[in-house]
C-alpha cells in the first residue's frame, strides 16, 4: 500500500517539474514580429492564415478515420476466424460489414466521396 502511494508522489512530482520547466523554457517574446507572422516559403503571405479550411477536406479526412478504425475493428476478427470458426462471429462480422456499406453508399449519395469537381 505504501509503494503504491510512494510512486503516485513520485510521478506526480516528477509530472510537476517537467511541466514547470516546460513552462520556464517556453518563454517567448510576443513583439516578435517575424516569429509571431505565418511563414510561407520565404515570400511574403498573400492571405491570412486564420482562414478557416474546406469542409471538403474535413469530410474526407473525417471518412480516412472512419475507414482506418474499420480496419482496425476488422483485423481481430479475421485473426479470431483463422484460428477457430463460429457462426456468431461470422454473423456479427456481416452485421458489421452491411453496417459499413450502409455507411458508405450514404456517403457516395450524399455527395462526400465527390471531393476532386
Amino acid at each position: 500500500m505504501l509503494s503504491g502511494f510512494l510512486s503516485s508522489v513520485i510521478a506526480l512530482l516528477l509530472s510537476s517539474v517537467v511541466m514547470t520547466l516546460g513552462w520556464v523554457l517556453a518563454k517567448r517574446s510576443i513583439s516578435d514580429r517575424e516569429k509571431s507572422s505565418p511563414f510561407e516559403c520565404g515570400f511574403d503571405p498573400i492571405k491570412s492564415a486564420r482562414l478557416p479550411f474546406s469542409l471538403r477536406f474535413f469530410l474526407l479526412a473525417i471518412i480516412f478515420l472512419i475507414f482506418d478504425v474499420e480496419i482496425v475493428l476488422l483485423f481481430p476478427i479475421l485473426i479470431s476466424m483463422s484460428n477457430s470458426f463460429s457462426l456468431t462471429t461470422v454473423f456479427s462480422l456481416f452485421i458489421f460489414l452491411v453496417i459499413l456499406i450502409g455507411g458508405l453508399f450514404h456517403e457516395w449519395n450524399e455527395g462526400s466521396l465527390d471531393w476532386a469537381q
